[in-house]
């Protein structure tokens, strides 16, 4: 059984279960008895816990997280290092890891793929502007709710921007995510998060990402060498706009991908508002600004090559060489010797002898630099003479092939198997009345052309005859069944979803989209939200007895609960402090329903007793009537047990069961007021509590 488990952390959080291990922590679900609230907590593995650098990184998550605040973020609430554990407490997600959905769905549409990326991105335009950089988003760091929303998790490597921004020891986070600076150890920006959720948006529209390898190594190699293939060449559905924005995330070089998630979020809303948008985006080369469309059509096989690695066109002119040649100027000098003098004489023989030791010794070194390079050259010599006899440098005809008529073919699975002598690419996919959909309408080269083997081969592909463009109706206020029914008599495809409102009632339709009066075609799916009445906001009522009452208020305006009466009752308990609540703990409660929450006014001064007291056979004490009375009533209070939970108070005669008042009273009350009928002179009545005899009462009438 797991040590954490049943353990109460810090004499607050209760530990409940496992819900999820990582390489440093494990997170469990537990119970805050202080708000009464289920909660995540990540506790650091003990071998880890050990290791100071581990503990820094781990801290600095929660560090890093409490600074944001953000709906598409997962909360962080409480931090906190003792001999016991060192442990972040966070937001409870009732939801499956982006990743498990994928795995579940396969390849998503690009609407879903745009609906959870825009709100990636929301949060991580949040934690940018905070100073903080992710550094390891990916699925399995993305949580997905059952409303739909997503949460971004587990900044376990993040980093405050202006105290760390290079990676010296290892490259953190996912290899299939990393971004080629992260990869390489070097500097990371909010720019490193954008490729991450890049190649995440990759995987989703593809079903792989774009990068795949034996080994961690391999792949981290290939994203710092770059050149993925496009992601139309493994999904043609993928809408070119969507495709330009992922390789523009996914740019190898850190300037040419966008500078900001705020920039990032504009593209992506142009093109939800208009999914047939294709971008005209600049990327840096040398010191000129290029436009390099991601879809353009090569025109030679180096342009294809180059455009197959890097999406980028490359012509002749843009190869430049720069030579340069630089001599060391020679320096002379001149010594004056003094015949003379014998110690100058002798200093200079010594130099001179140093000076023909080095040149000695200089002519050696040059000697065997000579004699490798010879035979190196002539080991080059023999191996190019082989090559030339065995033909390799002379079979190049032997690679050229003949472009195959592709027009009128079907492009499904496995169609690239049947052309391996070929790299089959495709341009987005066009309406055509001629051709059938999923039929080849072009190709480039042309059927019948020689090209060298492994040549591009590009292919547009039909969707087939454009349908017919209707006006969307106007079906708010509708029946969602009446409305369901009848965009599906008119060929569409309909989903609905649930929406809380004011406004409507239950099963009424909200709204839709695309909204009334849309263009919309034959097949086009459209989202219906039906009404699911007010939104109605059900918290657990925490226990309040015992609090004081600021900390009360503080607590309830925190949950949400807009309807809590405050009211003073008499007690022995210290002032202030909460006696009752009218909803029990645990219960769930709409936080717009009225609470009554009791307080303590204090306990109050008392007299000593009279001599005269008046004595009788059974312990008696003498109530109190109120100052005004009304009719044949009369209000009296009387002193009432003081006890922790609530009970019934009843009221008879003296030696009599007859029951002439009943009422409940609440929890931590000392005394309470009953209406009996108006009588005269002195009369004693029995309280008993739930059935038990409590004492007499001698009550004054006037």
């Amino acid at each position: 059984m797991d040590q954490y488990i049943g353990r109460l952390l810090d004499n607050r959080y209760e530990i409940l279960e496992v819900i999820g291990t990582g390489g440093m922590a494990v997170v469990y679900k537990a119970r805050c008895h202080r708000l009464n609230r289920l909660v995540a907590i990540k506790i650091l593995k003990d071998e880890f816990a050990r290791d100071e650098e581990f503990r820094r990184r781990f801290h600095a998550e929660g560090e890093a997280v409490a600074m944001l605040s953000h709906p598409n973020i997962v909360q962080v609430y409480d931090v906190s290092t003792s001999e016991s554990a060192n442990y972040i407490v966070m937001e409870l997600i009732d939801g499956i890891s982006l990743k498990q959905y994928m795995e579940k769905k396969g390849v998503l549409n690009w609407k879903e793929t745009l609906h959870f990326s825009m709100q990636i991105a929301k949060g991580l335009e949040h934690a940018h502007s905070r100073g903080i950089v992710h550094r390891d988003i990916k699925p399995h760091n993305v949580m997905v709710l059952k409303n739909g929303s997503v949460k971004v998790m587990d900044f376990g490597i993040a980093r405050v921007m202006n105290k760390s921004n290079t990676l010296t020891k290892e490259a953190l986070g996912s290899v299939h995510y990393i971004s080629p600076e992260q990869a390489k150890g070097g500097h990371t920006d909010n720019r490193s998060d954008i490729y991450s959720l890049s190649v995440v948006m990759y995987e989703m529209m593809t079903g792989r990402p774009p990068y795949d390898g034996e080994s961690a190594v391999a792949v981290a190699i290939q994203h710092i060498n770059g050149g993925a293939p496009m992601p139309s060449t493994l999904n043609p559905n993928i809408p070119g706009g969507l495709e330009q924005i992922i390789m523009k995330g996914m740019a190898l070089e850190v300037r040419d991908r966008y500078a900001s998630a705020t920039e990032m979020l504009q593209d992506m809303e142009e093109f939800r508002k208009n999914p047939a948008i294709l971008f005209q985006y600049r990327f840096l080369r040398d010191d000129s600004t290029q436009a390099i469309p991601l879809n353009t059509q090569p025109r030679t096989t180096a342009e294809k090559k180059v455009q197959a690695k890097t999406g980028t066109r490359v012509t002749t002119d843009s190869i430049r060489l720069h030579q340069s040649n630089q001599t060391a100027p020679k320096r002379t000098t001149g010594v004056v010797v003094n015949v003379e003098n014998q110690s100058i004489r002798r200093a200079q023989q010594r130099r001179k002898a140093e000076e023909r030791k080095k040149e000695e010794e200089r002519s050696r070194v040059a000697t065997t630099a000579i004699v490798i390079c010879s035979a190196v050259a002539v080991i080059a010599i023999v191996v190019f003479l082989v090559a030339l006899f065995n033909g390799a440098l002379l079979n190049k005809e032997k690679d050229i092939v003949e472009v195959p008529y592709l027009e009128g073919e079907t492009y499904g699975v496995g169609f690239a198997e049947k052309y391996a002598d070929f790299n089959i690419r495709t341009l987005p996919q066009e309406y055509d009345d001629t051709y059938p959909a999923g039929q080849i309408i072009r190709q480039q080269p042309e059927g019948g052309e020689k090209v060298q083997r492994g040549s591009d081969l590009w292919i547009t592909v039909s969707m087939g005859p454009k349908p017919e463009t209707k006006k969307m109706d106007n079906l708010v206020g509708a029946s969602g069944d009446d409305a369901y029914n009848l965009l599906e008599n008119q060929g569409f495809a309909p989903l609905t979803k649930k929406e809380a409102s004011d406004v409507y009632e239950e099963g009424v339709v909200i709204r839709t989209d695309p909204i009334a009066g849309a263009e919309v075609t034959e097949g086009q799916t459209v989202y219906i939200y039906i009404s699911s009445g007010p939104d109605v906001v059900m918290e657990p009522m925490p226990n309040v007895v015992g609090m004081e009452l600021d900390r009360v208020k503080e607590l309830m305006d925190q949950l949400g609960f807009t309807k809590v009466r405050y009211e003073p009752m008499e007690s022995q308990k210290p002032k202030n402090e909460v006696i009752y609540q009218s909803v029990a703990k645990d219960t769930k409660t709409d936080v717009t329903s009225e609470i009554i929450i009791h307080y303590s006014e204090g306990p109050k001064e008392t007299t000593a007793p009279t001599e005269n007291t008046q004595e009788t056979t059974q312990e008696t004490t003498e109530a109190t009537t109120a100052p005004t009375t009304e009719g044949t009533e009369i209000t009296i209070s009387f002193k009432v047990p003081e006890r922790d939970t609530e009970y019934r108070l009843e009221v008879c005669p003296k030696d009599s069961k007859e029951v002439l008042a009943s009422k409940l009273v609440p929890p931590g009350v000392a005394s309470t007021y009953v209406n009996l009928k108006k009588g005269t002179g002195t009369q004693y009545f029995d309280l008993y509590a739930d059935g038990e005899y409590i004492r007499t009462e001698k009550v004054e009438f006037s």
